[in-house]
C-alpha cells in the first residue's frame, strides 16, 4: 500500500484554530470539517509543502511554523499527516479551496471529523499549550 505524504497547519489565534469544510466533490472525507493541509509534491519537504499549501489554500504566507507530529490517517487513500501549527502570518486569510472556513475554540473539537485530527490537536495542547507556547 503506497503512503501518500501530507502536511497539515493549524493556525492558532488565541482560544482558536481554523478548520474547512472539505468541499463534497473532493475524494478524500468530502464534506469533512478538518484541518485543513494537502498532499507533498515529489521531492519536496514538509516545511515547504507547508509554505505552498498555505499560500495557495488560504493566500497566507508562514512566519516560524513549529512541527507538531506526525500522524498516520488510512481513509480513502493512506496518508501520513505531518502537522505544523502557526500562530503568526502575514496576509489576509481567503478561501481558496473548501467549501467553508470555520474559527473553532479548542473546546470545540467534538466539531472536527477526523480522530487523526483531534489527536493533532491533543499534541498540540501537551507540547505547545500548556508550556504557555
Amino acid at each position: 500500500m503506497k503512503v501518500l505524504d501530507c502536511v497539515s497547519f493549524l493556525l492558532v489565534d488565541g482560544d482558536r484554530f481554523l478548520a474547512e469544510r472539505r468541499k463534497l466533490e473532493k475524494t478524500v472525507d468530502p464534506g469533512a470539517v478538518a484541518i485543513p493541509g494537502g498532499h507533498l509534491e515529489p521531492g519536496e519537504s514538509p516545511e515547504d509543502a507547508l509554505r505552498r499549501e498555505l499560500d495557495e489554500e488560504l493566500g497566507l504566507t508562514a512566519k516560524d511554523p513549529c512541527f507538531v507530529c506526525t500522524l498516520l490517517n488510512p481513509s480513502e487513500e493512506f496518508r501520513r499527516l505531518h502537522y505544523y501549527v502557526l500562530r503568526d502570518w502575514s496576509g489576509e486569510i481567503q478561501n481558496n479551496e473548501a467549501e467553508e472556513l470555520i474559527w473553532l475554540r479548542f473546546d470545540e473539537l467534538d466539531r472536527l471529523d477526523l480522530a487523526v485530527d483531534h489527536v493533532a490537536i491533543g499534541e498540540f495542547e501537551r507540547i505547545f499549550k500548556s508550556r504557555g507556547i
